[in-house]
């Protein structure tokens, strides 16, 4: 598959056409999705996965919130994301995707917005029996009360119609372990081999895992349970010198500052 054809030119990019015109709700909605043949028997059965999003968002420390497409709104979202926001749960429902509007700084709505397009032209030449394996990862701020949070957003498909395209998605947000917002990737469930967009050149750019070994996984589990280096060296039976090494020649093969951003990477991007 050439996903490289999939690029947006530069001179007419989706982006460019938005910067000039005040982000809307409609701009999220593109032709690119535009999802059909929904009826009002398949919302019922829709209650399944409601009741597993919920199940999932009491289980975990992540945001979690379920997209629309049909109706272009939310139908759950979870205690966590209102708090984030500053809102009631009830609160967002109603305002749908006037969250991101309201939310999200105005320079990076034009990305989320970009992202949109290119991510569903990216999906939609996915093999239809393949696409519910996928998932979107990407970085980028909430402001709550005038404090900018930088999150670590993750989507994938909860339900498609009967032509393959996404009806329902689950969506997840955590902290971001980076330093500033974008790191768009496309990846597929259990495959070493991903994609990550490349605003600059508006395309997809193919890349592999970064694996780590078993000191390096060791190390960064015993380092979330709170364990120091001493600790950490005689769990595994190593030097403190030796312990230090491994960890900063894991920092740099992560391009991270410091253990919580290595554990955090490692744990958005299934590296343990």
């Amino acid at each position: 598959m050439d996903f490289n054809a999939l690029r947006i030119e530069k001179n007419t990019t989706f982006t460019q056409r938005l910067q000039n015109m005040s982000i809307q709700v409609a701009d999220f909605f593109t032709t690119t999705n535009a999802v059909g043949k929904i009826r009002e028997s398949d919302y019922r059965d829709a209650q399944f996965f409601i009741n597993a999003a919920k199940s999932f968002a009491r289980s975990t420390h992540q945001c979690v919130y379920v997209i629309d497409y049909f109706k272009q709104g939310f139908i759950y979202v979870s205690e966590s994301l209102a708090h984030l926001c500053g809102k009631t749960s009830e609160e967002i429902m109603d305002m749908g995707y006037e969250l991101y509007i309201r939310h999200v700084p105005s320079e990076e709505l034009v990305m989320l917005t970009e992202i949109n397009e290119t991510g569903f032209k990216f999906f939609y030449n996915i093999p239809v029996e393949e696409r519910m394996n996928y998932i979107i990862t990407y970085d980028f701020h909430l402001v709550n009360d005038k404090k900018k949070i930088l999150i670590h957003h993750q989507i994938t498909p909860l339900a498609l119609n009967e032509d393959g395209r996404v009806w329902l998605a689950l969506c997840t947000i955590s902290m971001s372990s980076h330093n500033m917002p974008g790191k768009i990737v496309m990846r597929k469930d259990g495959c070493d081999v991903y994609y990550e967009y490349n605003i600059k050149y508006k395309r997809w750019e193919e890349k592999r895992m970064l694996a780590l070994n078993d000191i390096e996984k060791d190390i960064l589990r015993l380092s979330a349970q709170g364990y120091t280096i001493a600790d950490i060296a005689n769990h595994l039976f190593k030097s403190v010198d030796t312990i230090k090494g491994y960890k900063r020649l894991l920092f740099k093969k992560m391009d991270v500052r410091n253990i919580a951003e290595a554990v955090s990477t490692a744990t958005n991007y299934r590296m343990l």
